[in-house]
């Protein structure tokens, strides 16, 4: 162990102070020292840092704090590293930027005993304690399911800083919380504060907690909130409406979502959003209440709505599912310049009556009009081609298993083939669903592009032009990365 200790010393100590905090030798050095030695003794650690930093008290704060940014971001799921080396720059100059990414990692590593320990190290510290640190220290307690904590957070603030002990402050907390999907923990909190702090929730806050349970899937609470938000005179605002409405059609209760619906209609006409007349539009398609979504659809113009050309593009599919072409087409046509949503609503409706010829032909016109396809487009008309469960045919030309576990084999993917035939071969086992998008992924390399062109040429001399032109595309603009960027780009 000396014999390996001698060279690594006299190479540590040939290297001088560096000029910025950035050098990445420098970084790559100090971070190496950090993780090979961060369960080592105090004395071991820091000898082997002086050699790097002989003297780090006398660097300028300013160079410190981005060498502490540096670390960090090396270490951002472990906090030893980090911990470690702030106790070799003792004491640090912390500042609320470096105090919020410390916090940060210790939740994340979720040692909450340090976490808490460091948080009221910092409370003293009024340029240190700012809003931002105290979501992100709620947002570690609360991984940990510390409510009661995260409450004492209000409490000591209430002591030390009265200005920031305000709703607005637990706004920022619950909302930081409940994009961790914790929302009971938030809840939680809200009635514990509202109890031992007298910190009324607003409507702000219902908001969040009311978003937060339908996103989860929570109906029931949510709907609890939104009562109680009512019996204490507050008004829940449009994005709680669309929020409700949307997880009650996602629960199938579409009388309830309707009815809500006009409830906001009744009560929040003047800020419907885009975002509200989608959520609806898009549901009413998919139950084929066309005429109501049309209805909706010339209120937005009427009010002068900006809609976008996704809900265009699911009362598209609407129309075309409902053998309501031509309508589907006249409101495609209005739109001047169609969007990738616009050809996908109408392809997906092709598809769906069986129409797939069209539909190629729309992927043709999509092209013409220098809108480029993604791999949703290639993965939806193959599906709409071959079916969800690949070809059958009697020509092994066009038998699309044929082809596929062909190229496994050329590919040298033999165990692959292997099961896959496997599965096929057992007539008592259903064949599995094929996987399209593993299909494209295996061949989306240079000899791939060979192979989508020949199986193509086989396609269309089999009388299958249709299918043939989409293997032809996609081989040629997306099968490599370099392709794609050129399609993305214009450059085919």
């Amino acid at each position: 162990m000396l014999r390996l200790a001698f060279p690594l010393s006299r190479s540590l100590s040939t290297t001088p102070t560096p000029t910025s905090p950035t050098d990445p030798a420098f970084l790559l050095r100090i971070c190496t020292i950090l993780f090979q030695h961060q369960r080592s003794p105090d004395s071991s650690l820091h000898r082997r840092l002086s050699l790097l930093l002989p003297s780090p008290s006398s660097l300028p704060p300013p160079f410190l704090r981005e060498l502490f940014f540096q670390v960090s971001s090396r270490f951002p799921l472990s906090y030893r590293p980090l911990h470690r080396f702030l106790l070799f720059l003792h004491p640090f100059p912390h500042s609320s930027s470096t105090a919020s990414r410390y916090l940060d990692v210790l939740g994340k590593s979720r040692n909450v005993d340090l976490l808490w320990s460091s948080f009221l190290s910092f409370l003293p510290h009024s340029s240190i304690v700012t809003p931002r640190l105290l979501c992100i220290a709620a947002r570690g307690l609360a991984d940990a399911s510390e409510v009661n904590k995260i409450v004492q957070i209000f409490s000591l603030i209430s002591t030390h800083y009265p200005s920031l002990c305000s709703v607005e402050t637990l706004n920022l907390v619950i909302s930081t919380i409940c994009d961790r999907k914790l929302v009971e923990v938030a809840k939680s909190v809200v009635l514990k504060v509202r109890r031992d702090l007298g910190i009324v929730p607003s409507e702000q806050t219902y908001r969040f907690l009311i978003l937060g349970f339908c996103r989860t899937g929570e109906l029931a609470q949510a709907t609890k909130l939104w009562n109680k938000m009512v019996a204490e005179g507050l008004e829940p605002d449009v994005d709680s409406y669309t929020e409700v409405v949307d997880t009650l059609f996602k629960n199938n209760r579409l009388e309830d979502a309707m009815m809500m619906f006009k409830f906001m209609r009744e009560r929040r006409f003047s800020d419907l959003t885009a975002d509200s007349y989608h959520a609806v539009i898009t549901w009413l398609c998919k139950e084929g209440r066309i005429l109501y979504a049309h209805m909706l659809l010339g209120e937005m113009l009427k009010r002068g709505v900006q809609f976008d050309c996704t809900t265009l593009g699911e009362l598209i599919y609407g129309l075309v599912v409902r053998r309501r072409t031509r309508e589907a087409y006249r409101v495609f046509h209005m739109v001047r310049e169609p969007s990738i949503s616009l050809y996908h609503g109408l392809m997906k409706g092709l598809l769906r009556i069986k129409r797939a010829g069209e539909a190629t032909e729309v992927l043709r016109e999509m092209l013409r009009k220098g809108c480029e396809p993604n791999m949703h487009t290639y993965i939806m008309l193959l599906q709409g081609h071959l079916g969800k469960r690949g070809r059958k045919g009697r020509d092994p030309l066009v038998n699309f298993e044929s082809i596929f576990v062909g190229g496994l084999i050329k590919a040298g993917k033999t165990l692959e083939a292997t099961k896959f035939v496997e599965r096929t071969m057992r007539g008592a086992v259903e064949v599995p669903r094929f996987d399209y998008n593993k299909f494209l992924h295996c061949f989306s390399n240079e000899d791939g592009v060979e192979m989508f062109k020949e199986v193509g040429r086989k396609l269309k001399e089999a009388g299958m032009n249709d299918l043939g032109d989409i293997f032809f595309i996609y081989g040629e603009r997306m099968a490599t990365r370099d392709r794609r960027r050129k399609a993305m780009g214009g450059l085919l």
